[in-house]
């Protein structure tokens, strides 16, 4: 485990060495800083020293941390109704549900679970149900849960040393326009060639494609305006369900409610999971009345301990409140608008960085070899002197090489923009220096 910085308790550290499973494989030392509380944008630990959290904890409390309105629906909401026998219904989970009806008027059947993952779960059962089939397809770069059939449909990290996962699962590439697998092909190219040869490899099972809008933990890949609508018209015509997994960009993360609205079309599943609580463990599976119809005609099952929650519900529907009430879509484009500027001032500053992509506030930096260090190398020194000068990130892009994840709450001010590009800033100088 990392040895503890100043200020940190040796002693918690020997407890977490002794007590604490890991669980991000070889690369899972925990972060030598140790929050004791959260406010905003920003985390605190025991010795009062403060660190801006540039990826709202795991890309999830997109209200910032300790939300008043949030922590004030979580005190009425436990005090009140809590947790129910599965079949029992409640007015907040029928009043979430309404809500997000009101929002995609074309999925106005949902059901609510804890984590992504679970969402994941239920909408591949779901799509098995009713199509009759069991084959299902996601991105290479791709990351939608850790427990059974949403690890299968994962493949950006997480497959070693398991054994077999679930059977019938397929792969294709997202396009990436920085590192483009054959220069010169189009994205629409791409697509059609994937789907023939995947036709070559089908049993003629296909029941579903999984995808998210922006691939976060493969690299901050956005998809390109278009591709989902080409991807849709794909699983139409081998009659498949498109679901669309929104855990990190929906609520104000990209600048619209949800992702797939950029595109002007309407997934057959819709999952939210992350930004749907704003750091509360809720998610919710949302579809149309005709696949609901064939799901419980079909023996549809999926129940867990908390299932439809009514706590989880109230919380996620203070959110949706405040986004509303607040104008914090717009408030997101603002905040992306400066941000994404600030980081193409830092690419023409420093060499190491060759791209600058993503969406709204979820945006990645990759960095590129440079002084004889790869671009793992650079990252993982910025990241973690980052964090010694004040500034919360993290790593990801597996296929990449080496990528730093931005996800700042939308309710972040100008000025915590502005000191994290400084950070950043001189991170990068120190780690290249």
């Amino acid at each position: 485990m990392n040895n503890p910085v100043n200020g940190m308790d040796r002693s918690l550290w020997d407890a977490a060495d002794k007590y604490l499973l890991r669980y991000m494989g070889v690369s899972g030392s925990f972060v030598p800083f140790v929050p004791e509380r959260a406010k905003g944008s920003w985390l605190y630990d025991a010795s009062g020293r403060k660190v801006l959290d540039f990826t709202s904890g795991q890309m999830s409390s997109v209200l910032g941390h300790a939300h008043p309105d949030l922590v004030e629906a979580l005190r009425d909401a436990a005090g009140q109704l809590d947790h129910l026998f599965s079949m029992m219904i409640s007015k907040p989970v029928v009043d979430l549900a309404e809500a997000l009806a009101d929002l995609v008027p074309d999925l106005p059947r949902s059901m609510f679970l804890s984590t992504g993952g679970e969402s994941v779960e239920a909408a591949i059962k779901l799509a098995k149900v009713v199509t009759g089939r069991w084959e299902v397809v996601g991105f290479a770069q791709s990351y939608h849960g850790s427990t059974g059939v949403a690890a299968s449909a994962t493949y950006s990290l997480g497959r070693r040393g398991q054994g077999p996962l679930m059977p019938g699962q397929f792969a294709i590439p997202a396009p990436n326009a920085f590192r483009p697998r054959f220069p010169g092909v189009t994205w629409q190219q791409e697509l059609d060639d994937s789907f023939a040869l995947l036709d070559r490899q089908s049993t003629g099972n296909l029941a579903a494609f999984v995808a998210e809008p922006v691939l976060s933990t493969g690299g901050v890949i956005d998809l390109p305006p278009g591709y989902l609508p080409a991807l849709k018209k794909h699983c139409e015509q081998r009659g498949m369900l498109l679901i669309i997994d929104e855990a990190q960009t929906s609520l104000g993360r990209t600048g619209e409610m949800f992702a797939f609205e950029r595109d002007d079309f309407t997934p057959d599943i819709l999952l939210l999971s992350k930004t749907l609580g704003a750091g509360m463990a809720m998610s919710s599976v949302s579809t149309t009345d005709e696949i609901a119809a064939a799901g419980e005609a079909g023996g549809f099952m999926f129940a867990t301990t908390h299932v439809n929650d009514p706590l989880p519900a109230a919380v996620a529907l203070k959110v949706l409140e405040v986004i509303k009430r607040d104008q914090l879509l717009d408030r997101s484009k603002q905040l992306s608008s400066r941000l994404v500027k600030g980081l193409q001032n830092l690419m023409q500053k420093h060499q190491c960085i060759g791209d600058v992509r993503g969406r709204g506030l979820l945006l990645g930096v990759e960095f590129v070899p440079h002084k004889g260090l790869t671009g793992t190398e650079i990252v993982s020194r910025v990241t973690r002197l980052a964090l010694e000068n004040g500034v919360s990130a993290n790593i990801t892009g597996a296929f990449s090489g080496g990528t730093m994840r931005l996800a700042p709450p939308i309710t972040a001010t100008e000025d915590e923009i502005d000191f994290g590009l400084e950070v950043l800033d001189t991170a990068i100088t120190q780690a290249t220096a």
